[in-house]
């Protein structure tokens, strides 16, 4: 519906203002994505930050952008995307987050209704509220952090979610940003709802590349409680950490931590089958074969394709078993 109201605001707004103005403004193809969000810095670990939650469609597609051991950038209101990249590329020129922003705004006729949130590498944050983005907007910085929202309920959502970041000091900081969200929605959030929401964590400095650098980067595109099915995500991402890092151990030959991890894992989500499926092949590797049938069974019961896909594993070096115990797990009834 409110895709087919965008022509008609445009036309609004281009007999209320110049028409050069209006079209380099408002453009029926950029995002209103009135919302709320904040970007951090963890000082502990350098990790940085930017989550939202908004009653638009993929809203992580146009208000969050990070790179990691640069920053993170917060677009929203009447979205400009490009200060996303563009404000990520000053910010690895050696700008600062403030000059980074003015830059930004400087050439922007569009500024008053833009709303905009940078946060560099050294934990130092610059805000924008333009002065006509929709009420009830504002925002409030901390101690490397800022949150911002508009077309709130009340003026009391901004301050909840900064309470609410600052209070949670002990979490991780993809589980503080989330805090920070759900005080949002307790305080009342977007006034015509919810419907996506994003969370991207990346590294404090690079490493060997951007595939390892981006830490948590998880988008709830549509959603009736898109914060439940984010932190659900969070949650899931956690796990599958417990089973690389399960991996990992087997890797180096210490069975007791992998197994602890891939517990720790199957704990989260009992019902996950491909947990306890890579758990049960990993004993049946490294020779505890009885282990891995007590696994197995109650897998190959509920889905008969696990089954099908062990007796694949052999030929591309998965499964190293004898033959004589792939013939007793592929048995199991």
């Amino acid at each position: 519906m409110l895709r087919k109201f965008l022509p008609f605001l445009a036309a609004l707004l281009w007999l209320a203002s110049p028409a050069a103005q209006a079209q380099s403004i408002y453009s029926a193809t950029d995002p209103l994505a009135h919302t709320f969000s904040i970007v951090a810095r963890d000082p502990k670990t350098g990790e940085m930050a930017v989550a939202v939650q908004s009653h638009w469609f993929s809203v992580g597609t146009s208000v969050s952008w990070g790179e990691a051991g640069v920053g993170v950038v917060a677009t929203q209101s009447f979205t400009n995307k490009s200060f996303g990249l563009r404000g990520l590329a000053l910010l690895k020129s050696g700008k600062t987050a403030q000059q980074a922003l003015d830059e930004l705004l400087a050439n922007d006729e569009g500024r008053d209704v833009r709303q905009v949130a940078i946060l560099d590498n050294q934990g130092r944050v610059a805000t924008h509220t333009g002065k006509k983005c929709v009420d009830m907007a504002g925002h409030q910085q901390g101690n490397q952090f800022s949150v911002q929202a508009n077309m709130m309920l009340n003026a009391t959502v901004w301050g909840a979610m900064a309470k609410a970041y600052e209070a949670s000091a002990t979490l991780p900081l993809a589980e503080r940003v989330l805090a920070a969200l759900d005080a949002a929605q307790a305080a009342g959030g977007d006034i015509r709802g919810r419907q996506s929401a994003a969370l991207l964590v990346v590294r404090g400095t690079t490493t060997e590349g951007p595939w390892a650098d981006r830490l948590v980067d998880l988008r709830v595109d549509d959603a009736d409680k898109p914060l439940v099915e984010l932190r659900r995500l969070l949650k899931l991402h956690r796990a599958y950490d417990h089973m690389n890092a399960g991996d990992l151990a087997v890797e180096k030959n210490d069975m007791p931590k992998a197994i602890a991890e891939y517990q720790a894992a199957e704990k989260m989500f009992p019902s996950n089958l491909e947990m306890k499926y890579w758990h049960a092949i990993t004993l049946a590797n490294k020779q505890q074969v009885p282990a891995a049938l007590a696994l197995l069974r109650p897998i190959f019961q509920q889905e008969p394709n696990w089954r099908t896909l062990t007796e694949r594993l052999p030929k591309v070096g998965l499964l190293t078993v004898s033959p004589a115990e792939l013939k007793q797990i592929l048995a199991l009834k």
